[in-house]
């Protein structure tokens, strides 16, 4: 069974699902083009997506287009976002389950605001905002370790804006005159910056989320916001476990895959050094970082196109199983890649064995090792 790291008990657990695993990720932000550190939290759900489906689990995956706060010109925003989904795509990143999410989840963002007045979490003022009372949820800090109880603010929350009852709440729906907007009952306005993560996982997914992925730098405040509006909303722990990707540092500032890609690396180079990083374990992908691994990415391929010339075996079980258990020990991707070096480089294991092992390893790690077969004749 996968076990997973959890932010907000701090403890590896496992991940406990009835029927569907339902996993869902935020983001990514449309406003900008993203870089390789945007793409990172979008490849540890598609590792839990990929491992739990290994084991015959049944997964349902949901993933926010971030566009309803954005208010930059329309073409851009669909410039970065299909810039995105290309990007996810090269890096065998499997697209959502759920119908794309964003412009048109206004609706349920509204739907899920007017139930938060309702119940008595969140209120109206006088110029037509609509914030969250951070006060109406205890449980408020739990996850990221801020406190708003007892008196004690926490340096990290903004506390200028006077139109706020307590010191931590946040906006749900902010008044807008000009530019893009909708009609709410509260008036013409945009969402607030947290609350879509809410209203679309709730709506796609159901009143239990298995796994919520982000990167670490959501945890506060938009995570800890997420949190409290879903448990509001629903009267229940709503996210089973949330899972954080730590930062990325890219070879160049704000580059993306398209500039690895211009640098003449396979895309699948960016993913192979990421595995070799554990996903809480910030990654510096430097040129040379990333030529490593796209050599030894183009190694495997040659070993796995010459093991497929040899006549077929079994799949050698002991090995394989020692590289999937890695996996589902908080997803320890850079332990599974020495084990299945070692596999592949144990000459008491038939060639056609390791070939076996490798495709069928691949199924999960996503590093088309199989992309030289037939192209050339072993070496």
């Amino acid at each position: 069974m996968l076990r997973l790291h959890d932010s907000r008990t701090d403890r590896i657990e496992p991940v406990a699902a009835s029927g569907f695993l339902r996993v869902y990720t935020c983001g990514p932000a449309a406003g900008r083009p993203a870089g390789l550190g945007d793409l990172r939290p979008y490849l540890l759900a598609d590792l839990i997506r990929r491992v739990a489906e290994c084991r015959g689990r049944r997964v349902l995956t949901c993933r926010n287009r971030a566009e309803g706060e954005v208010t930059g010109a329309e073409e851009d925003v669909r410039s970065h976002l299909a810039a995105f989904d290309a990007d996810t795509l090269a890096l065998n990143i499997h697209p959502p389950g759920c119908p794309a999410a964003g412009l048109g989840s206004v609706d349920l963002v509204v739907d899920l605001i007017a139930a938060l007045v309702e119940r008595g979490h969140a209120y109206i003022v006088q110029d037509g905002s609509v914030f969250f009372s951070a006060e109406s949820f205890p449980g408020y800090g739990a996850m990221s370790g801020g406190r708003v109880h007892g008196g004690r603010e926490d340096d990290r929350i903004e506390v200028g804006d006077p139109r706020k009852r307590g010191h931590a709440d946040w906006v749900l729906w902010e008044p807008r005159s000009t530019g893009p907007c909708h009609l709410a009952p509260w008036g013409r306005g945009l969402p607030g910056a947290h609350v879509e993560c809410s209203a679309l996982p709730l709506d796609h997914l159901g009143t239990r989320i298995d796994v919520h992925v982000g990167d670490a730098s959501l945890s506060f405040p938009h995570h800890e916001n997420v949190r409290a509006q879903s448990n509001a909303a629903t009267g229940r722990e709503t996210v089973g476990h949330w899972a954080h990707t730590a930062p990325v540092s890219p070879p160049e500032p704000s580059a993306g895959l398209r500039r690895v890609v211009d640098a003449g690396l396979d895309p699948l180079a960016v993913r192979l050094a990421l595995l070799e990083r554990h996903h809480r374990h910030p990654a510096d992908l430097t040129w040379d970082v990333l030529r490593a691994a796209g050599a030894g990415l183009d190694d495997w391929r040659s070993r796995v196109a010459a093991w497929a010339e040899s006549p077929s075996a079994p799949l050698p079980a002991e090995p394989v199983a020692a590289v999937v258990e890695a996996l589902e020990n908080d997803l320890d991707t850079p332990r599974a890649l020495r084990l299945l070096d070692g596999l592949g480089r144990d000459r008491g294991i038939a060639p056609g064995a390791r070939f076996e092992a490798f495709i069928h390893l691949d199924r999960i790690l996503g590093l088309d090792l199989a992309l030289q077969v037939g192209r050339a004749a072993p070496g």
